[in-house]
């Protein structure tokens, strides 16, 4: 299997990314269509907006957000179906998460990527 990435919004797109998916809810600021060279936005996968609020992007909330964001993941049939369609993906080629948010650290592409990985492994 290739290999499931995250990278910043703002970073530039690069050929090893591979296929290139944004998985926020809202647009990131100031970024154009041609700069983010996306193929893909899956909202579905993005917290819920009332999640997002909550966590604010406070490493102090970061426990109890994965904890939620996990569970909403585990009973969303969209997300469900998006972990389906990456595990799909990377038997072809690398796959880069694209996420806007400052820290590489705190925010919910790095839980993302983990449950999508989990999933992926349950299904072979």
């Amino acid at each position: 299997m290739n290999e499931l990435r995250i990278k910043r919004a703002y970073l530039p797109a690069e050929p090893s990314d591979g296929y290139r998916i944004l998985i926020d809810r809202l647009w990131p600021r100031g970024l154009s269509k041609e700069k983010i060279a996306i193929d893909e936005w899956a909202k579905a996968a993005a917290p819920s907006a009332e999640l997002r609020k909550w966590f604010g992007h406070k490493e102090e909330n970061l426990e109890e957000f994965a904890r939620r964001y996990r569970e909403e993941l585990d009973t969303n049939p969209a997300a469900i179906g998006f972990a389906n369609h990456c595990g799909e993906l990377l038997r072809e080629s690398d796959v880069t998460l694209v996420y806007g948010a400052r820290s590489a650290t705190c925010n919910h592409a790095v839980i993302l990527r983990e449950w999508i990985i989990k999933r992926c492994e349950k299904i072979r």
